[in-house]
């Protein structure tokens, strides 16, 4: 009888947020698969767990994947941790927990903390509908156009920012999404917690007055209402951006229409992705 796959939340900074049921999964399991043995080992010495570690990461992941999935077959359990929060929310998993899946091995969640949940939360901007990217770019042209087709959507952006970038991203909201409403959480669940908020000018004038700028952000853009793209952009890389940012094709292209006012049959006349059809 194959073993099950349980992907486990783990604390984004604060070790009291460990669930009961996270513990006992973690206890009870042949194994933990995780990003850094070193990192995940404090966290289980916390706990007095003591089970063997898996190193699985973005650059071994597709080749341990398979490791794991026989493993699994074997009749195994497994669990996948991140570094912090829940595992796969812009962290490697995708290939494991799909190869489980279409194996038919029973894939259970073990649901815990997760920063862009916890900063939307306390954040004070809309929580009815939000995209949630990851990462942006880290190049500042690509960063630029990828924020400039975000121009018109009218509803709330989630990123993830290290804090040696954070003062050119806000000063890209600025140039390219003509200085937005956000807010900056920094530091979730830790002592330091911090809620920086106003518009993307006033965020960054608060945190460039500062000696170092430290802690690793969630950073939420407000509802951005204009119509019209801070720079020209045009409509294949404005659809480009939104199949990047998660939606699927068709569905990038419904929402360039909605936001140009076109027939979705013109847009999709335009658009050309490599690699998809």
């Amino acid at each position: 009888m194959p073993g099950t796959l349980y992907l486990v939340a783990t604390p984004i900074g604060n070790l009291a947020d460990m669930t009961y049921r996270a513990v006992e999964m973690l206890r009870a399991v042949s194994a933990i698969a995780c990003e850094d043995t070193r990192h995940t080992r404090k966290l289980l010495d916390h706990y007095d767990i003591e089970r063997p570690l898996l190193s699985y990461h973005e650059h071994n992941e597709a080749e341990r994947a398979l490791a794991l999935l026989e493993r699994l077959r074997a009749g195994d359990d497994i669990a996948l941790v991140s570094d912090a929060g829940t595992p796969l929310i812009s962290d490697p998993g995708y290939r494991l927990v799909n190869a489980a899946v279409e194996a038919g091995i029973r894939v259970v969640p073990i649901p815990g903390a997760a920063a862009l949940l916890c900063a939307l939360s306390a954040s004070g901007l809309p929580t009815d509908c939000f995209y949630f990217h990851g990462f942006l770019p880290r190049k500042s042209g690509e960063r630029g156009r990828f924020l400039a087709a975000l121009a018109g959507s009218g509803t709330v952006h989630v990123f993830y920012e290290a804090p040696h970038r954070i003062l050119e991203t806000l000063k890209d909201l600025v140039e390219f999404l003509g200085d937005p409403t956000v807010v900056a959480a920094r530091e979730l669940t830790k002592v330091h917690e911090e809620f920086l908020r106003g518009r993307a000018s006033e965020v960054h004038a608060a945190l460039a007055g500062r000696d170092a700028v430290r802690g690793e952000f969630t950073l939420l853009v407000g509802p951005l209402l204009s119509a019209t793209p801070a720079v020209e952009v045009t409509i294949p890389e404005e659809v480009t951006a939104l199949v990047k940012s998660g939606l699927r094709r068709m569905d990038a292209i419904k929402e360039v229409a909605r936001r140009r006012g076109l027939p979705k049959r013109e847009v999709y006349a335009q658009v050309e992705i490599p690699g998809q059809k």
